[in-house]
């Protein structure tokens, strides 16, 4: 690995870390772990795919970002995944298929889906357990924790722990930034307890001290979770695509509708950033696209205006990234695009950057 000393953030990657940086976990503030698992996905498939195709593209992005900075001087350092996570999604996925193609646990099947139920929810809490475990170290030892899925299960024992840590600190409840075509508010989708469509109904339920959830480009929902968002009061903001759109076409302001959304959120921030969250065009490979979503420059705009805010992001996860075998590495070329911004604002808001 190239020395810190030795390294030139204007030339080719020759660092073998993530973005072609040289930094290790000694010398980094932002720690990033890649989470290769997604068995239940239930439309495409190949978000396990996900982080390796991040890594490889990552090296393709320039590192002085318009928006904030010299972030790689934050010092990133990519974590090999948890033992044996790969296995476990296998697995899980293939226990899981045969429920989901039927549309979830079928009565006449009820004895052989509940042995696959079981290997599947099984297998999410271990993924939930060692996610936890790496994300309350992370937290400890003063560094930033990022999560890079993997399907959108994959970062609710990060959440859980983050929520944790803020509460032992005696700081304010974690706000959750969801940018997402979805609400994932399902309670337990197709029978999987952690269906990727469940996290957010599962951190809502689950982790105490969570102090509002706001989502943002939703544009794909059912009546259940409508329902749900509204039985929470203001713990949950919504702020569906549509509604965006048509408070612009009104006369409203991008920035002000950001500045609104910025203020639903408490003090101490966690972004879960689920790709489908974008137009589609950027992300055609994401399990479960849907027409609409934020542009590129939205989405940056959004976390600037949350960087401006003075609040902080404690935390990050990117989920739901999935390359396919045609798509000329664009998928993953995007997804390590967001990576960095994500690396970007969390680094601003704990003045790790150097101001030029």
């Amino acid at each position: 690995m190239t020395d810190i000393a030795d390294f030139d953030p204007n030339g080719a990657a020759t660092g073998d870390g993530i973005f072609g940086l040289p930094h290790g976990r000694d010398n980094a503030k932002i720690h990033l772990l890649p989470v290769p698992f997604d068995a239940t996905t239930s439309y495409g498939g190949g978000a396990s795919k996900g982080p390796d195709a991040i890594m490889d593209a990552s090296m393709q992005v320039d590192l002085y970002d318009h928006s904030f900075g010299s972030v790689w001087k934050a010092g990133i350092f990519m974590d090999d995944a948890p033992d044996g996570v790969s296995d476990l999604s296998v697995k899980a996925r293939g226990a899981a298929l045969p429920i989901i193609e039927m549309g979830g646990v079928d009565p006449d099947h009820s004895g052989e889906h509940a042995h696959a139920l079981q290997v599947v929810n099984d297998a999410s809490e271990q993924v939930q357990m060692l996610v936890r475990t790496w994300t309350g170290q992370a937290l400890r030892d003063g560094n930033i924790p990022g999560i890079i899925g993997g399907d959108h299960s994959t970062p609710l024992g990060a959440i859980e722990a983050a929520a944790a840590h803020l509460a032992t600190s005696g700081k304010t409840g974690l706000g959750i930034l969801q940018i997402d075509a979805h609400m994932d508010l399902r309670p337990a989708f197709e029978g999987f307890a952690q269906s990727h469509a469940s996290i957010m109904h599962n951190v809502m339920e689950h982790v105490p001290t969570i102090g509002r959830l706001v989502q943002v480009g939703i544009r794909d929902s059912c009546e259940q979770e409508r329902e749900y968002a509204k039985s929470q009061g203001k713990a949950i903001s919504v702020w569906h695509d549509q509604d965006i759109a048509n408070a612009v076409a009104d006369g409203a302001t991008l920035r002000s509708i950001m500045q609104k959304i910025v203020a639903d959120l408490s003090e101490h921030v966690w972004i879960s950033f689920d790709i489908d969250g974008l137009d589609p065009s950027l992300c055609p490979g994401t399990g479960t696209p849907v027409p609409g979503g934020l542009s590129f420059r939205e989405m940056t705009l959004l976390l600037k205006t949350l960087a401006a805010s003075g609040k902080q992001v404690v935390g990050f996860d990117l989920v739901e990234v999935c390359p396919t075998y045609d798509d000329n590495e664009w998928n993953a070329n995007v997804g390590a695009r967001v990576l960095y911004k994500l690396c970007g604002i969390a680094a601003t808001t704990h003045n790790l950057i150097p101001k030029v």
